[in-house]
């Protein structure tokens, strides 16, 4: 199993997605490289500087790390700085983080790849993950126990979730 980290906007959605995917075996919503310990999503709010994230845990040999990135980079806008759909803020900014060096290779080729796709640079933070604190257990599957709930993805890319 590999983990890796992924900050896409507000963090219910992107768990969301992907819980869809066959060879994600676990999801948790929490806060990233932030400057305060153990901080509540009051204190993210009010611009402790952590990113709301997903620390994913996958299977390789069913998901691989770059088809794993393609599914993350089509549900963001990875040129949009401190914003995703209509949340803005650094705790929406956009990131890859990680623990295992040996997944650096597969995210900056990636990220590469798409920004010579695009044209322009990725406002897609990549660098090693500082810190993690789970989120409030409400926030935890929120789409989940909230079908309603506000989400900047796309309905129709949410499964099951769909409500249009």
């Amino acid at each position: 199993m590999k983990t890796i980290y992924l900050a896409g906007g507000c963090f219910w959605g992107v768990q969301a997605y992907l819980d869809q995917f066959d060879g994600i075996t676990e999801t948790e919503v929490g806060y990233a490289n932030g400057s305060t310990e153990a901080p509540t999503y009051k204190e993210v709010c009010a611009g402790s500087g952590h990113a709301e994230t997903v620390r994913v845990v996958y299977d390789e040999a069913v998901l691989s790390t770059p088809a794993l990135l393609e599914k993350y980079f089509a549900v963001i806008d990875p040129l949009s700085v401190n914003r995703q759909g209509h949340d803005t803020g650094v705790q929406y900014r956009t990131g890859i983080y990680y623990t295992d060096e040996a997944l650096l290779p597969d995210i900056e080729a990636c990220t590469k790849a798409l920004a010579e796709k695009l044209g322009a640079p990725l406002a897609v933070e990549v660098k090693p993950l500082e810190a993690f604190f789970p989120a409030e257990e409400y926030h935890q599957k929120y789409l989940d126990k909230n079908p309603d709930g506000y989400c900047h993805i796309p309905r129709h890319m949410l499964g099951e979730r769909k409500r249009l």
